[in-house]
């Protein structure tokens, strides 16, 4: 897969298929969260992450695709929820790779609608 590939399948939540790309060091910074370092922690983060995914109704629509160099940012809308219990979130991931192709920081963006 190349860099912006990647980026698409984590960004839509498809997270499976992009851990063969993280790098061993790498740092989720969850803007207003927190970080989480290190491979087996993004793991365990996107694990969890899935399951609640596959607990509701989710979309994920792709905005923007802006790829510079070693970097892509992916910005769009997601919306979660049952029938009466819809949440929507503007999101934007920015991702740094490095010279290997492999995921070393993502940043993530996640906005609620009111």
């Amino acid at each position: 897969m190349n860099k912006q590939a990647i980026a698409e399948s984590f960004s839509m939540g498809r997270f499976e298929e992009i851990y063969p790309y993280l790098s061993d060091s790498i740092e989720w910074h969850i803007i207003g969260e927190g970080t989480i370092t290190g491979i087996e922690n993004v793991i365990g983060k996107c694990e969890e992450t899935s399951a609640y995914f596959k607990s509701v109704t989710t979309k994920c629509d792709i905005k923007n695709i802006i790829t510079q160099n070693n970097q892509v940012v992916i910005s769009g809308l997601a919306f979660f929820g049952e029938k009466d219990e819809i949440s929507c979130i503007n999101a934007c991931d920015i991702y740094t790779f490095d010279d290997s192709g492999f995921i070393r920081e993502m940043e993530s963006y996640c906005i609620p609608i009111k």
